[in-house]
């Protein structure tokens, strides 16, 4: 897509760059963090998602004649402003967690080292993207293991905005579900996708016989028959006989679950069908998907609450300014002191600290430096890994990050990352972070 997304942000960014530019500010180099105060909904972990979403829509951040005309016709930019918007390129540097690892809070996720005016302006971009595409990662995540290896299927587009839709579709996959509903998601981001017939299509047709045998017939007797349009054992009993013993699957998308899937499993049994594969969905969550783990459904299909982050539809992450270079080009931490809005200041780099049985404990925080910096952190590298790795250098995104291989790569990281972790961040109950958050100077003390 080459759509521009330099608007896709708050009124008063623009309002800050054209008084910074009057005051001579505007190129003092800043750095900004984007992190979470707390787990929403009182989870256990978080995931990092969006991030090469963003990458692709910094890259897409210039103000065109159209965007700059519609700017002028509104009149709150100085006209030094308007050209300055007219020649914006991203050019400084953006670390963070790649995509698909865990976090905690605290810890910042994504660190923007630039001029204060380049900085700023990305601010509602990254959390608007940050926000919702890690709130849907995060749902997935947990229903991915409530799932206990058992696939499950995003279908939850018409449970949300027409372009919400698609990229929850990525954010789910990057967690670990196996294929999408949503043919745009299939086509832009290369997943998967799946899907045969709604209860519509049964009724249709003048029986349920007639609507199954017309899906065999196209579809091949491997498909998935929807089976509880009317009476659900006799729709286990007719689309076996019309699609025979090697019928793919049934799907159920109603009534209580555990009960009814037993019972169709045996009637499948009963009717030679041996082979073939329960489905269920039914607005499922990571709740319902752990009650339905035991039972023999061979996949799950999620919709609205995977898409609206199954009750927490945002991740609650900030942006502020933790850095700026003095007059002798030091750099000087700054923060909010706010009564429960209280950011750290100053440059970080991230460890994630294991037991010798390789299993997370805490995150470590080293203050005074820099992402990539040294740090004493270096001498816990036997048993810690940084989390920070460069995701854009001098304006130029990495291309590990971006694309369909990204987002493969992403996939596998999440896989890896959620292995670390103690067996409580599995948990369904509210709780506090599975791991602690520490701070250190970069001379190794600990911080409060």
């Amino acid at each position: 897509m080459s759509t521009s997304t330099a608007l896709l942000t708050d009124h008063y960014e623009l309002t800050m760059v054209d008084a910074a530019l009057a005051a001579g500010t505007a190129d003092r180099a800043c750095v900004f963090e984007l992190f979470a105060r707390r787990l929403t909904g009182a989870r256990r972990y978080g995931v990092v998602a969006g991030t090469g979403r963003l990458l692709e829509a910094i890259e897409r951040f210039r103000f065109t004649d159209t965007q700059l005309d519609w700017l002028t016709t509104q009149a709150f930019l100085r006209s030094e402003t308007l050209d300055w918007l007219a020649n914006y390129r991203f050019s400084g540097d953006i670390w963070g967690y790649p995509e698909g690892e865990v976090f905690f809070p605290g810890t910042p996720l994504l660190t923007v080292e630039s001029t204060f005016a380049e900085g700023v302006v990305l601010e509602t971009l990254a959390l608007s993207v940050l926000n919702a595409d890690s709130a849907i990662a995060t749902a997935a995540s947990r229903m991915v293991h409530a799932a206990g290896g058992k696939p499950l299927a995003e279908m939850g587009s018409r449970r949300t905005g027409e372009q919400s839709a698609v990229t929850a579709a990525r954010a789910a996959y990057v967690a670990g579900f196996s294929a999408t509903s949503n043919l745009e998601a299939g086509r832009r981001f290369g997943i998967p996708t799946m899907g045969t017939a709604a209860h519509s299509f049964t009724l249709l047709h003048d029986s349920e016989r007639d609507a199954f045998a017309a899906q065999v017939a196209t579809l091949g007797s491997d498909t998935t028959l929807l089976v509880d349009t009317y009476d659900i054992e006799q729709g286990v009993r007719t689309a076996v006989e019309v699609a025979g013993p090697s019928l793919g699957a049934v799907r159920i998308d109603s009534g209580d679950l555990p009960v009814v899937v037993a019972r169709v499993r045996q009637l499948l049994d009963e009717l030679g069908a041996t082979a073939t594969k329960i489905t269920v969905t039914n607005d499922l969550d990571e709740y319902t998907v752990a009650a339905l783990a035991a039972a023999p459904v061979d996949s799950f299909g999620v919709g609205t609450s995977v898409v609206v982050g199954s009750g927490s539809p945002t991740m609650g992450m900030v942006y502020k300014l933790v850095a700026r270079k003095g007059d002798d080009d030091e750099w000087v931490p700054v923060a909010k002191k706010s009564t429960d809005k209280a950011s750290v200041g100053g440059r970080k780099s991230v460890r994630r600290l294991f037991n010798t049985r390789g299993v997370a404990v805490a995150d470590v925080v080293f203050l005074g430096d820099g992402p990539g910096g040294e740090t004493e952190g270096a001498e816990l590298a036997a048993n810690s890994r940084e989390l920070i790795v460069p995701l854009v250098l001098e304006g130029v995104s990495q291309p590990q990050h971006l694309g369909k291989a990204g987002i493969l790569a992403a996939r596998e990281r999440h896989r890896h990352s959620v292995a670390e972790l103690p067996p409580i961040a599995m948990s369904l109950t509210r709780g506090e972070p599975a791991i602690s958050t520490e701070y250190r100077s970069s001379r190794g003390s600990a911080q409060d």
